[in-house]
């Protein structure tokens, strides 16, 4: 597969568009190091000594980099609160010396990160994987997680609904679906996130381009990721409740993770949870109507 060059790639241009964004919200790309082996690198406020507004994280999902899903909500939160946007480890630009290859570990560095930028109160937002990571982020800090937002995750996944998304994708492996190497594969994972079919409107120069700049680094690293979870590995769920307010945001046409995972998470997750289900939309609701998934978000955080 031939790389494109930087000045005709759509993804190269399209990312340039979603950094000015972020940098017009407030928000500069940074880096830190957590000890000896892990750095991790996130937008933040760049106003050093302003006043501090309530902080929040952004957490991602397993596809690219942070900048590139939370566009809209950094842009609808950014007058009212800190935004913090990390792309987790082996995402963007955050790496790894460490074996750790769970979400555990995930959600680990991101509440280290919080510990580094003296982050006393802050509250978390994650979808997909990244809600995974919010979860145990929330569990992992009960004294220091605010309101938890876990929006498209399925934190309740078991073996059996990991069995039936691959028979829904027709793969024999997740890596297959969630890093795809070839056009047809990106249009079945885009099929499966999206509710208006559109993939077979984008041509394969495109997607391979997609493939190329947002799929192909780290690959090896991110496929043990995916099976270092140690969610969706038995019959059963083993997650326990958490003592925050969690909202959880699900699209009514969900494929990855279908609308009835949520309502058995609701059950399950806390005592003070609220789902709200969106209309028309799928795996990615904060980008197929960021503005009813932006009202929910701000009405439940402010």
């Amino acid at each position: 597969m031939l790389n494109m060059p930087p000045f005709l790639s759509f993804v190269t241009l399209y990312e340039t568009y979603l950094r000015r964004c972020f940098a017009n919200a407030g928000l500069s790309l940074q880096t830190l190091k957590l000890g000896d082996e892990t750095t991790i690198q996130f937008w933040g406020p760049k106003v050093e000594g302003a006043a501090r507004k309530p902080p929040v994280v952004l957490i991602h999902g397993f596809g690219p980099p942070g900048v590139w899903q939370w566009r809209k909500q950094v842009q609808c939160l950014a007058p009212h609160f800190d935004v913090y946007v990390p792309d987790l480890v082996f995402f963007g630009g955050s790496a790894t010396r460490s074996a750790e290859r769970t979400e555990i570990f995930q959600a680990a560095s991101v509440a280290r990160l919080a510990d580094e930028l003296n982050l006393e109160r802050f509250h978390v937002v994650g979808t997909s994987y990244g809600g995974f990571v919010a979860y145990h982020v929330a569990r992992m800090r009960p004294e220091r997680v605010g309101k938890v937002v876990i929006a498209s995750s399925g934190v309740n996944m078991t073996k059996g609904d990991n069995e039936a998304l691959l028979e829904r994708a027709k793969v024999e492996n997740i890596e297959d679906l969630m890093l795809p190497e070839t056009a047809a594969n990106l249009r079945t994972l885009i099929d499966l996130a999206v509710h208006k079919h559109i993939a077979h409107m984008v041509p394969d120069f495109v997607l391979n381009d997609v493939i190329n700049k947002l799929y192909s680094e780290n690959r090896k690293e991110k496929i043990e990721l995916l099976k270092g979870l140690t969610i969706g590995r038995e019959d059963e769920p083993h997650i326990s409740a958490i003592e925050q307010d969690v909202l959880l945001i699900w699209g009514d046409h969900d494929q990855l993770f279908p609308l009835q995972m949520a309502t058995e998470l609701k059950e399950i997750v806390g005592k003070k949870v609220k789902l709200e289900v969106m209309e028309n939309t799928a795996h990615v609701p904060q980008v197929e109507d960021h503005l009813r998934f932006n009202s929910i978000l701000k009405g439940f955080l402010m």
